[in-house]
């Protein structure tokens, strides 16, 4: 499994990878809220090259949907793996980031 990581896509999409867990977090965290920063007013986030998430992947993207909404911008979460739509369900939050049950 791979370290969790975060870059700009060539389409300008945010890509999510990796595994995020409480190692990987804070690292992410910032990385991610200076891409939210430095790009677009019009983001797309693909996590679907996420490997495996616990509860700190959903905490990633609820900052990172803050970021954004602060800098006036909209963020678009696409491909959520499975075990982050089950969180996002546990928690209410399906509907946010686009978790059908």
């Amino acid at each position: 499994m791979n370290d969790g990581a975060i870059r700009l896509g060539e389409s300008g999409e945010l890509l999510l990878s990796g595994v995020l867990d409480y190692r990987s977090g804070p690292r992410l965290r910032e990385a991610g809220r200076k891409l939210i920063a430095a790009n677009g007013a019009s983001l797309v986030l693909d996590c679907s090259a996420v490997e495996k998430s616990s509860s700190v992947g959903l905490s990633l993207l609820l900052a990172f949907a803050r970021d954004a909404k602060a800098a006036g911008k909209h963020l678009e979460v696409r491909g959520l793996p499975q075990d982050m739509r089950e969180i996002a369900k546990v928690s209410g939050l399906q509907e946010l980031f686009g978790a059908q049950s």
